[in-house]
């Protein structure tokens, strides 16, 4: 199978990225190579606090702390006072999840595939608060059911909670469908973009989601150590976030302090500055090429893997979903996938291994305990698909 490369320029997008001269990394659902764009103002941030101090260089370069508001609201189709810059998307998911009002009898819908992270969260709360987590079942495609969605749907529905693409699979949940869902029945939804961000075009309007969190080190080709909160404008007054500090309230005297007004109220004071103006450069990186295009190349690719990986005797393809994206999940008769991984390092192919508490629920349910899985972007080559095939069948 030719995988068209669309309107991405794949030689320059792989010029621009030092990583891709010495290894083959199919693990940017993990953590992605670092553009040169992006890596250079990280390090170039640093190095400056090294000679000039952390506050003197934070004022000196307010211009791009502030563009990540800027490009985040650029890449989600939203206003920058509705977006928080937060230390990683787990984080950010806890101040909206934690913000809400959750009592006895209230209940939390949520998937089959649900990010472990997340569903600790939801039994957290229940032991704490008495409300309630329920499962929606899939439909024929592994997906979440939409209809069964909304037939779940009563007074007592607090709270709609998916992750837009689970760590241990393939599929794209359809979040646009939940989100009407949602609209009708006037119930609040969160939505775990953490694995989508970056390589499916996110429109929080069109989504109709009123919180979304992501992360930066993934599909956005950010640095570790950073994310983001979305909350949509008429919800930020209604949260009260579970930690303030004086930069997300100001203290008014000794029995008063006002919260801010705009999405910050989330963020905390002391965060990774230099992840923050990274962070930004790595959006906008995003946006240049496109989140169409980069979509329109990374899920060819992805499919190429599938079926080469499929046509090998022993290996059983593990994605589901109507819509698939760039992380493929598999595992090889006789052979553990940690075994795997290590098989594919020492040939210098990165991958790695899903399971344990991060994808539970669904792997228990489908009978699966671990899964090797492989993650392509626009940066991919057919020939490194070719490599991991070729190992798996060795």
């Amino acid at each position: 199978m030719s995988v068209r490369s669309g309107t991405i320029d794949v030689d320059r997008a792989r010029a621009e990225t030092r990583g891709c001269e010495s290894i083959v990394h199919l693990n940017h659902a993990g953590s992605s190579l670092m553009p040169i764009p992006v890596a250079d103002a990280l390090i170039g941030w640093q190095r400056e606090e090294e000679f000039r101090g952390g506050y003197e260089t934070a004022d000196r370069h307010q211009g791009k702390l502030e563009n990540f508001y800027d490009a985040t609201a650029r890449l989600l189709n939203c206003h920058r006072d509705e977006v928080a810059f937060i230390e990683n998307a787990t984080r950010a998911w806890d101040m909206a999840f934690y913000a809400l009002d959750l009592g006895p009898g209230d209940r939390i819908l949520t998937t089959e595939s649900e990010y472990g992270s997340n569903m600790i969260a939801y039994l957290h709360r229940a032991r704490r608060t008495g409300c309630e987590v329920a499962i929606v079942p899939n439909d024929v495609f592994g997906q979440i059911d939409v209809e069964a969605l909304e037939r779940m749907i009563d007074a007592r529905v607090k709270l709609i909670s998916i992750s837009h693409v689970p760590t241990g699979g393939g599929l794209v949940n359809p979040a646009a469908a939940v989100g009407a869902v949602a609209r009708r029945h006037g119930v609040p939804y969160l939505l775990d973009a953490c694995q989508s961000v970056g390589q499916i075009p996110l429109d929080v309007q069109a989504i109709g989601c009123d919180f979304l969190s992501a992360t930066g080190r993934k599909y956005l080709r950010g640095p570790r150590g950073t994310g983001f909160l979305y909350v949509r404008g008429d919800w930020i007054g209604r949260l009260d976030p579970p930690l303030l500090d004086q930069h997300a309230a100001e203290l008014i005297n000794e029995r008063e302090y006002v919260m801010r007004a705009d999405a910050r109220r989330f963020e905390n004071w002391e965060c990774h500055f230099a992840g923050k103006a990274a962070l930004g450069v790595a959006i906008d990186y995003a946006l240049g090429w496109g989140l169409e295009e980069i979509r329109d190349r990374v899920q060819p690719l992805a499919q190429d893997l599938r079926d080469r990986l499929a046509a090998i005797d022993g290996v059983e393809v593990l994605d589901e979903g109507a819509e698939k994206c760039g992380i493929v999940t598999f595992r090889k008769a006789g052979e553990d996938p940690e075994a795997i991984k290590r098989r594919l390092k020492a040939r210098g192919i990165h991958v790695s291994v899903s399971g344990d508490s991060g994808a539970r629920v669904g792997y228990d349910r489908r009978g699966i305990a671990t899964a090797v899985r492989a993650s392509v972007h626009y940066i991919s080559l057919e020939r490194e698909i070719d490599d991991l095939a070729a190992t798996i069948r060795g």
